[in-house]
């Protein structure tokens, strides 16, 4: 269905390829998973698919890639449209309507489907994909999460023959990535559909997949079984991990699997011992919070205590009032209630005083963005923030990420461009720092950075909350949980006592030993000491 061969793809004023002679094939019908760490070229070989690379982003392609048989190089994305669905990685940035139903729909009428055909594949995709509810839903009104879902809905309606994915679950929660891969898995076995997804949380998706394609980083691509690619690929989900920690020659792509490679070998493996306690005086309190939009009511009567020297992780479905939360621990939205950091109300700062106080990197880090290079990004963040040149820099350093200073962040991956604002934001060195999603397009090598950066900031006393639909980094970064939902907050405690008893927001080590109450590789290696 899809064949690359010997492709070559260089950007303008890069000093080597994205992709270097690059030969492989997708066969029909197949759910193909692409991985590598940020910057590899994931999102550029999904690019080529469709003909967004390089006809839209520019740069050269040598060599040949078809798509049923269709040559890319002479045929624009708009030609492979009704051939090549294509969802990117920012949601928003690709509506072009005003509402969730005309942005289903609006696809099927550039491609001329029949209104009659066009009214049946709308319904029919809404409740594909569990959206039929916001139907007449404005699109900026949308989480995140239903943002994606709703983007997804858009290609699928059109009933393309290949679906690209560019990390289609980054902003959605365990339930309703489930919901949507399964979704997904079953047009795929039943109606033939050729998926191609790029994905950083392999633990969601690898279980589905046909096949794999690794991207080291160094131009090349490996395609095999993706049992066998994890097992010498540089990127470790939890259950690869687990197979390095246990000698096991291929991965295990799901639970269920490990679960019986464990039964099977005998491993036993002792609890981990209990946390401490948390005891650090409050950064932040907040008491009866409340935050609405019109008649929505987005947060209810919150009490919050964000202590010094913690690491705080939120939980709950898309929607829940997660991020209104943040915005309004930063002062950045209207919200009623008492909030006080010291003894003072950052609600009622300026801007800048308030980032002193509370520090947020936000879910859609772009909107940080806008000066023309990297370089000037981090002087101009160093200057406002009143920390030595160069700061700024050393974060990015630090994140593992390699930025070039001459670089525009627009033409920067999503992971590149978080990790970017995320060593903006930190450089304020304020007492609260809030974090919105901030996995989202980070590999496993620059989230296990990130935790590091977290812990350090904890042990110098800054109380860090983040919100996240990645378990597995809760799992790894926070000892303390809270679960919101319907704008409440159900349940607050230990992140391990939370987590191991819930079957929805368990990481998967939790799944393989329970009922040993472990969460992470790192547990399950010292349990084995």
């Amino acid at each position: 269905m899809i064949a690359w061969q010997d492709v070559t793809v260089t950007y303008p004023d890069a000093d080597r390829p994205t992709l270097r002679g690059v030969t492989l094939e997708i066969p029909d019908g197949d759910l193909c998973l692409v991985v590598g760490p940020t910057g590899s070229g994931k999102s550029t070989l999904l690019g080529s698919i469709n003909g967004l690379v390089p006809h839209f982003t520019g740069g050269t392609l040598s060599g040949r890639v078809t798509v049923a048989g269709r040559d890319t190089a002479g045929h624009l994305p708009r030609e492979l449209a009704e051939l090549v669905g294509y969802v990117g990685q920012d949601p928003l940035r690709g509506f072009v309507t005003d509402t969730v139903e005309d942005e289903v729909a609006y696809g099927m009428e550039q491609l001329g489907v029949a209104p009659v055909a066009m009214r049946k594949r709308v319904e029919e995709t809404l409740d594909l994909m569990g959206i039929a509810e916001l139907r007449r839903r404005p699109l900026v009104e949308l989480s995140g999460g239903q943002q994606q879902r709703v983007a997804i809905a858009a290609v699928l309606a059109a009933q393309p023959r290949v679906l690209v994915l560019d990390e289609p679950t980054s902003a959605l929660d365990p339930t309703a990535a489930q919901d949507v891969l399964s979704a997904i898995a079953t047009l795929v076995h039943e109606v033939g559909l050729t998926v191609v997804l790029a994905e950083h949380r392999l633990e969601r998706v690898m279980q589905a997949a046909d096949s794999m394609i690794w991207l080291p980083g160094d131009g090349s691509a490996e395609y095999g079984p993706p049992g066998e690619i994890l097992g010498r690929a540089s990127v470790t989900p939890p259950l690869a991990a687990l197979a390095h920690t246990l000698d096991w020659a291929t991965v295990p792509l799901s639970v269920r699997e490990a679960r019986r490679r464990v039964q099977a070998s005998g491993v036993t493996i002792s609890a981990p011992s209990a946390p401490a306690p948390i005891s650090g005086p409050a950064a932040l309190s907040a008491r009866d919070v409340e935050v609405r939009y019109g008649p929505i009511s987005a947060v209810r009567g919150v009490d919050l205590d964000l202590h010094a020297g913690s690491v705080t992780a939120l939980l709950g479905r898309n929607g829940a009032g997660k991020s209104s939360l943040l915005w309004a621990l930063q002062g950045a939205l209207t919200s009623a209630g008492t909030i006080t950091v010291g003894s003072q109300d950052p609600r009622r700062l300026g801007a800048a005083e308030a980032r002193r106080l509370v520090t947020l990197v936000p879910q859609t880090a772009a909107d940080l963005l806008y000066l023309p290079t990297v370089a000037a990004e981090c002087a101009q963040a160093d200057a406002e923030s009143g920390a030595e040149p160069g700061t700024t820099r050393d974060l990015i350093a630090r994140l593992g990420l390699d930025l070039p200073s001459e670089r525009d962040p627009r033409d920067l991956s999503e992971g590149q461009r978080l990790g970017l604002v995320l060593a903006i934001q930190l450089a304020a060195r304020a007492p609260v720092l809030l974090l919105d999603e901030p996995t989202r397009g980070l590999d496993y090598a620059a989230k296990a950075q990130l935790h590091q950066i977290l812990d350090a900031l904890a042990d110098d006393g800054v109380a860090v909350a983040l919100s996240t639909h990645d378990v597995e980094f809760a799992a790894l970064a926070s000892r303390r949980l809270l679960l919101m939902a319907d704008g409440e907050v159900i349940a607050d405690g230990n992140t391990a006592e939370l987590l191991t008893s819930s079957p929805a927001y368990a990481p998967q080590m939790a799944k393989v030993f329970a009922p040993v109450p472990v969460l992470t590789p790192a547990d399950v290696e010292r349990g084995l000491r």
